[in-house]
């Protein structure tokens, strides 16, 4: 998430000194997309989504290497 803000970041800063307007909008455009599209993977917390399946495997490993250590 952190490398997507990055790189919408920098593409910003690239649309700030491009000097064609047209340019300019459509890079705009693409970061908005790009941040839609990140908003929907992931949805707005960790109950929904990918969030959620992160954490549901994650608990899946986390007690599989507990009984495995307790064994």
């Amino acid at each position: 998430m952190l490398r997507c803000f990055i790189e919408a970041r920098e593409a910003l800063v690239r649309l700030r000194t491009d000097r064609d307007g047209v340019v300019s909008f459509e890079y705009v455009i693409v970061a908005a997309c790009i941040v839609a599209a990140v908003a929907a993977a992931f949805g707005t917390d960790a109950t929904t989504g990918i969030g959620s399946a992160l954490s549901s495997a994650i608990s899946t490993i986390t007690s599989t290497v507990t009984n495995a250590a307790s064994a």
